[in-house]
C-alpha cells in the first residue's frame, strides 16, 4: 500500500500535464471552429476552420492597379464578402499555473506556428477610358496562403471538461502579396473529450 501511494505521489506532476482533445469555438481573427490533440505532454497539433477578415481598402485598390482588367480601367471602389479560413498549427506548452498562483484547474502557456490559407470574394467596379459613365464590374477571389507565428495562454477548469483561451499572432503571406502581415488574435472555448 506504501509504494503504491508513493507512485501515486510521483506521478501527480505528470498527471496535470496529461491533456485531452477538445474541440469548440475561436472568437476573434478569424472566426473559427477548432480542434486540437495533444502529441504528447507538451505539443499540439491544431486544425481551425473559419471564416478570416477582409484586409483594409488600400489593399483591394492596390490589387486591382497592379491587375486591371485592361490597360486603361480606373479604379472606382470595390466591395468584399468574407470567404474561408483553414489553419493547421503546431504549438509547444508550459504549464505556467505557479507563475500566477492558481490554486484550481491549470494554465498552460504556448507557442507555435502554423500555416494558413484564407480567401475573400471581391467586387471591383471601374470605368474604362475617359470616365464617360459606363462604368463595369469585376468579380475576383482573393487568395492569400503563408505562416502564421502565435502565443497566448489556456486554462483548464477542474470541475468541467471546458478550457478557455487567448492567444495572439502574426500571418504572413507568401501568395498573392509577399510579405504582407496581419496581427491576428482571438479568445474562445473548447469542449475536453
Amino acid at each position: 500500500m506504501r509504494n503504491k501511494l508513493l507512485l501515486l505521489l510521483f506521478m501527480l506532476p505528470f498527471a496535470s500535464l496529461a491533456q485531452e482533445r477538445g474541440a469548440g469555438i475561436r472568437l476573434g481573427e478569424p472566426f473559427s471552429l477548432t480542434y486540437k490533440d495533444f502529441f504528447d505532454d507538451y505539443w499540439s497539433w491544431e486544425v481551425m476552420l473559419g471564416s478570416g477578415g477582409v484586409n483594409g481598402p488600400s489593399y483591394y485598390q492596390r490589387d486591382f492597379e497592379n491587375n486591371p482588367p485592361n490597360s486603361n480601367a480606373f479604379y472606382i471602389g470595390h466591395s468584399t464578402r468574407k470567404g474561408a479560413s483553414i489553419h493547421g498549427r503546431v504549438a509547444y506548452h508550459e504549464d505556467i499555473t505557479d507563475a500566477f498562483d492558481i490554486t484550481q484547474g491549470y494554465l498552460l502557456g504556448y507557442g507555435g506556428a502554423g500555416v494558413q490559407i484564407r480567401t475573400t470574394q471581391v467586387n471591383y467596379t471601374y470605368n474604362v477610358g475617359n470616365g464617360n459613365g459606363n462604368i463595369f464590374s469585376e468579380d475576383r477571389s482573393n487568395i492569400d496562403f503563408g505562416p502564421e507565428v502565435f502565443g497566448g495562454a489556456e486554462y483548464y477548469l477542474d470541475e468541467l471538461p471546458i478550457s478557455v483561451f487567448g492567444e495572439v499572432g502574426l500571418f504572413v503571406e507568401l501568395l498573392d502579396r509577399v510579405g504582407h502581415i496581419k496581427f491576428q488574435g482571438g479568445i474562445g472555448v473548447r469542449y475536453l473529450f
